[in-house]
C-alpha cells in the first residue's frame, strides 16, 4: 500500500487572521464535527463553506453572519 501526499496552495482568504485563528467560525453539522477532526474530512457550513474542521470555537467566539442568519431562518425540528 503505498501513500500520496496531496500538497495545498498557498493562499489566504478573509477567513483567517495573521496567527492562523479563524476570524469567525462556522455552523456544521454537530455529527461531522469530531469525524472531521479525526479523520481530516471536509464538513459543509451552513453557508456553503467548505473546510476540515481544525478548532473549536469558545463561548463568544464570532460566528460568520451567513450561518448564523440561516441558523436563525430554522424551525425546530430541521
Amino acid at each position: 500500500m503505498s501513500t500520496q501526499t496531496k500538497e495545498r496552495p498557498d493562499v489566504t482568504t478573509d477567513e483567517s487572521t495573521d496567527d492562523d485563528t479563524p476570524k469567525f467560525f462556522h455552523y456544521v453539522k454537530k455529527n461531522k464535527i469530531a469525524e472531521s477532526a479525526v479523520m481530516g474530512t471536509h464538513v459543509v457550513a451552513l453557508c456553503g463553506e467548505v473546510f476540515p474542521v481544525t478548532k473549536s470555537a469558545k463561548p463568544g467566539s464570532p460566528v460568520c453572519p451567513d450561518c448564523k442568519k440561516i441558523y436563525e431562518g430554522l424551525r425546530k425540528g430541521d
